[in-house]
């Protein structure tokens, strides 16, 4: 039943004057709400089934009308939709992909689960999967989220992102502390689903540090990429520049590598480079990983590609005017968007994950990674 302010239904009028005196009115999921009685100590639960409405309250049973309550509800629905953010139109398939390889060979597999969720067998690597709808775990429209994402990491500040969402979609943020907590939010989400990945790499792992200033004061950023992909396998923060900062660094690539052991590792002469390769990739055995420390600007043994990297992060730097602390999440994201969504002109257009054979299908590649990273229940 649609309400008309201008009724003079009286129970219309009293399920107003619910709201006007301040009752809160709870909801326990889509259907179902919780509304206050005016008299008694008591809660009465108000359902909607179908196109109708009922009500546990006397008034309701008897009578089987609309009381003061479901018209309090009715009421109570329509603001809220008024005072909410609008959000952007996008309906999303049941499922495009393997969750697992991202192989368009999937079938239905079996009856579905205790939760009403249908499992899927993939052709492709042979597992199977249930999928979950993302919009049911995400409060915000998916394509908000990711938009806002995307545009934090091409550059564009806070509250400019939050002033383009309500001048160009009529979205609104309640401040740009929302798109931080996306951030956090979304950077431990993918930052677990990417460590699992095993990139198809080169033979050439190229290594450098750079400045970054947290809070006023300048730490050291270490970066790892591997050259022909130029995929990101490591970066870390640290005070200084000693021989265990800069084997941390080594050995948080060898980690991201799943075992794949470089050829060369090229960084430039800091003698910290040299004692804390020993210690990671020292061995008898051949094939021997050769330590190129000596490099030119001109030439293949310089590190030209690992300083544009730098020059990427400087840009955003610029834009943050310094980090705020360490432990931010900022930093982990941007390692994110560039290997997984940043097309690269030098790589044909592709993104390093693409190139390292680990390519997010999708056109909206933040949303790709999101969905892949979800966990379904069942699975």
């Amino acid at each position: 039943m649609e309400i008309n302010s201008q009724t003079l239904e009286p129970r219309a009028i009293r399920g107003y004057g619910i709201l006007l005196n301040g009752s809160s009115i709870t909801q326990l999921d889509r259907t179902a709400f919780l509304v206050p009685s005016q008299t008694k100590n008591v809660k009465y639960l108000v359902s909607k089934e179908g196109e109708g409405w009922s009500c546990e309250c006397p008034d309701h049973q008897f009578r089987l009308i609309y009381c003061k309550h479901i018209y309090a509800v009715q009421l109570w629905l329509k603001l809220r939709e008024k005072l909410q953010p609008k959000t952007l139109k996008i309906e999303h398939p049941e499922v495009d992909g393997c969750k697992f390889c991202g192989s368009n060979q999937i079938m239905r597999y079996g009856r579905k689960t205790k939760q009403f969720k249908q499992r899927y067998y993939c052709k492709a690597c042979k597992k199977t999967f249930v999928v979950d709808t993302i919009t049911r775990r995400m409060w915000f429209d998916p394509k908000v989220v990711t938009m806002t994402l995307d545009l934090y990491y091409k550059g564009v500040s806070l509250r400019g992102i939050q002033d383009h969402l309500n001048q160009i979609f009529d979205v609104q943020l309640n401040s740009p502390q929302t798109i931080l907590n996306w951030i956090k939010k979304y950077e431990e989400l993918i930052g677990e689903y990417v460590k699992t990945l095993k990139p198809v790499l080169s033979g050439q792992w190229q290594v450098d540090e750079m400045k970054v200033k947290f809070k006023g004061n300048w730490k050291w950023l270490w970066n790892v990429m591997d050259k022909d992909t130029r995929y990101l396998l490591a970066s870390n923060i640290t005070e200084k520049r000693e021989t265990e900062d800069a084997r941390k660094i080594l050995a948080l690539a060898k980690e991201a590598s799943k075992g794949q052991k470089p050829e060369k590792v090229v960084t430039d002469g800091l003698h910290a480079y040299k004692d804390a390769f020993n210690k990671e990739f020292f061995t008898l055995r051949k094939p021997r990983t050769e330590h190129i420390s000596h490099i030119r600007l001109a030439g293949d043994m310089n590190n030209n590609l690992i300083e544009r990297l730098h020059g990427i992060k400087r840009d955003r730097e610029k834009v943050m005017r310094g980090l705020k602390t360490e432990e931010t999440p900022i930093v982990p994201m941007q390692d994110i968007y560039y290997n997984h969504v940043r097309p690269h002109q030098g790589l044909e257009g592709k993104t390093p994950a693409e190139k390292a054979g680990l390519g997010v299908t999708e056109q909206n590649r933040w949303l790709g990674l999101i969905r892949r990273a979800m966990p379904s229940d069942g699975s």
